[in-house]
């Protein structure tokens, strides 16, 4: 969410022009990008300009560096759909629409899932930068050579060419970071605040998940001496780290100056940790579709019978209840190969129960 400042102006008796300024809420931004076809982002300096939803600091990026608003939109693609992997069973199932504001009006409201999607889109951001790096696919970066050649005490040394994720967390902090970071840091709102912290601990997870890879080398596989490296972890295993942040979100007080704190008066003098997720409003009620807010519903969702946990019938459906429909499913099976040259088979009918939400 960001504010788009409109202007105006009019001509006073004495002939002076005067420009006022009225805020108007937006909710257009770069994360459209993430449903947008690889067509339309753009590849030259040229059509930087016709990206809807991006601020002048986003288009500067990408006049200096066009190739890198294509890493954006596959690192958007790849969080967004991680987002929905991860709240598959889950009330508010990460749903997007295939307009500039992707997540519609549920990000107008500082939630934990607002707190989520800021995190896992600048993780995505990172991933696919960096990605790109070691690629040879931007012309600003490549690998990371920093480390070449030194020895550890461990007895290996670095080779090989580490995941240049340094590049990869900056290029996201001037992005990302842009539409929060237009205003001095002194005015900056609450929810500039949030969505600040938010984006710091995608970057952060990501940072901290890089793997150490080596390879051995001497006589006869003797390992006598190893050359290792970073790289990026596996994109999944971000979006599970920050699920599982977002199951255990710090709810902040709404006056924050210097630094967030913790809504919860009896945890008022506990600080609020750098790797936390941060929200500022409760969740609202997903069971029931309220087209205002961008909420779907359950109705018709597909939900378990047998389990317990948020793809249970109990909880995904809102005490509701579900309907039930038996299923054939008709396929081959035992098959065998008849010489020459023939495949005979069965046929196998399976009945399967399938559960929606009423």
């Amino acid at each position: 969410m960001r504010i788009r400042w409109s202007f105006q102006g009019w001509i006073t008796s004495v002939g002076v022009l005067v420009l006022t300024w009225t805020p108007s809420l937006s909710l257009d931004s770069w994360m459209h990008l993430g449903v947008a076809s690889l067509a339309a982002v753009p590849q030259d300096r040229g059509t930087c300009s016709s990206v809807p939803g991006l601020v002048d600091l986003q288009q500067q990026e990408c006049l200096r560096n066009p190739e890198s608003i294509l890493c954006v939109s596959r690192g958007a693609k790849a969080a967004i759909t991680e987002c929905q992997k991860q709240f598959k069973f889950e009330r508010w199932n990460c749903t997007t629409s295939q307009n500039y504001s992707v997540f519609g009006p549920v990000l107008k409201k500082g939630t934990r899932e607002t707190a989520f999607i800021y995190a896992i889109l600048s993780a995505g951001v990172v991933h696919a930068v960096t990605t790109a790096c070691s690629l040879g696919n931007l012309t600003d970066c490549s690998c990371d050579t920093s480390r070449y050649g030194e020895h550890t005490v461990e007895g290996w040394k670095w080779g090989g060419c580490s995941d240049n994720i340094h590049y990869g967390v900056s290029f996201s902090k001037r992005f990302v970071d842009a539409p929060e970071t237009l205003m001095h840091q002194s005015s900056q709102n609450l929810r500039n605040k949030m969505n600040l912290h938010n984006n710091e601990v995608g970057r952060q997870v990501i940072q901290s998940a890089m793997k150490l890879r080596c390879r051995c080398h001497g006589v006869s596989g003797s390992c006598a001496v190893q050359t290792c490296w970073k790289s990026l972890p596996d994109f999944q295993l971000v979006g599970e780290k920050l699920k599982a942040k977002y199951e255990w979100s710090v709810r902040i007080a709404r006056r924050a100056r210097k630094r967030l704190r913790r809504r919860d008066k009896t945890k008022r003098n506990v600080p609020v940790d750098a790797d936390n997720l941060v929200y500022v409003h409760r969740s609202p009620n997903y069971c029931r579709p309220n087209p205002k807010k961008g909420i779907l519903g359950t109705r018709g969702r597909l939900c378990n019978k047998t389990m317990t946990g948020p793809e249970s019938c109990d909880l995904l459906c809102c005490g509701r209840g579900y309907n039930t429909q038996v299923l054939r499913h008709v396929e081959r099976c035992h098959c065998k190969f008849i010489w020459c040259c023939d495949v005979q088979c069965k046929k196998c009918e399976t009945l399967i129960d399938k559960y929606t939400c009423k």
